[in-house]
């Protein structure tokens, strides 16, 4: 076989491995299309208790950290700044619109090792599970940069309705 059928045959795998992830994409944000991020602004009067710069790393199936969910906004890691108020958790991701978990969405704050994409230090993800409807709660898994996944956690902790911590 001459080198440029070589590259032939090896440039087609690569056309059709990057076919079936987009397919696979495209599947899986409409197996989500059904659940919407809680976009929106905490209370006016709501008091800052925290705010933690640092990476978001996914939002998965409850308890499921390797199923990440396609939900428009929560689709990919990137930067955030995670803010702890006596209202609820205010995640900010560039070029995404403000979402607020109100204190009766949220389920669980905890610490975590392995998400989707990243495994890191025995308990180095900040974990909190949320109601993303009336029926469904999902895990979305954070990296804190200045503080401990540990702080965070501890800082959402209060917040959790009686009964869920």
């Amino acid at each position: 076989m001459s080198r440029e059928a070589a590259l032939g045959v090896m440039i087609g795998v690569a056309v059709v491995a990057l076919a079936l992830l987009a397919w696979a994409w495209m599947r899986r944000t409409r197996r989500d299309a059904g659940y919407a991020a809680p976009i929106g602004e905490a209370p006016a009067d709501a008091a800052v208790r925290a705010v933690f710069p640092g990476l978001y790393v996914a939002t998965t199936r409850h308890e499921e950290p390797l199923e990440r969910l396609a939900i428009r906004g929560l689709g990919f890691r990137s930067r955030v700044q995670v803010t702890v108020t006596d209202a609820g958790v205010v995640l900010d991701l560039p070029g995404q619109p403000r979402m607020f978990l109100a204190t009766d969405r949220l389920v669980d704050a905890a610490q975590a090792t392995v998400a989707i994409d990243r495994v890191v230090e025995r308990d180095g993800l900040a974990r909190v599970s949320w109601r993303i409807d009336a029926d469904t709660v999902v895990d979305t898994y954070l990296r804190p940069q200045d503080a401990s996944a540990r702080a965070l956690a501890d800082a959402i902790r209060p917040l959790l309705p009686t009964g869920n911590a």
